[in-house]
């Protein structure tokens, strides 16, 4: 079987990704604008949004974990689980597999929080026009993973 379409040579990849970067960027900064537009709402910061929806895909995690997830550094992601747990969206508990590293959960408040968010971005991305198809997003999902894993060794701590 041939590829009707074969993979680009790393160069022209690198011209053709570039492109994908000048559109993440500014993508990104946007709906992190409208997210925090929104916070009254919730009372979400873009940081806590993230930590409450990482726990909500997770169940439980400690904050070294979170970090990883999302390539983040520990400290970052240690004040926001600070400013969840102040306002009782997440809560501490032990870890049975680790003494020095407790698991951060969820709350009930918390759980309310990032669905409710969730749903309003739900909202905001069914105006999202174009005739898009699934395939199309399937090879955009497919493109940001493969960027994504080749940075993975990038340390962010």
């Amino acid at each position: 079987m041939t590829d009707i379409d074969p993979p680009l040579a790393p160069e022209e990849l690198a011209h053709r990704l570039t492109e994908v970067f000048a559109l993440v960027g500014p993508l990104y900064r946007r709906v992190q604008r409208k997210v925090e537009q929104a916070a009254p709402i919730e009372g979400l910061s873009v940081g806590v949004r993230a930590v409450l929806d990482l726990l909500r895909e997770n169940g439980p995690m400690t904050v070294p974990q979170m970090g990883r997830a999302q390539a983040l550094s520990r400290q970052f992601v240690q004040r926001m689980v600070n400013d969840a747990a102040a306002a009782r969206l997440v809560e501490i508990i032990p870890n049975p597999a680790h003494q020095r590293s407790s698991l951060v959960r969820l709350t009930g408040s918390g759980r309310a929080a990032i669905l409710a968010a969730l749903a309003r971005e739900a909202s905001l991305l069914r105006q999202v026009d174009g005739e898009l198809t699934d395939a199309d997003v399937t090879a955009c999902v497919r493109v940001l993973g493969r960027m994504l894993e080749a940075f993975d060794h990038v340390d962010v701590d």
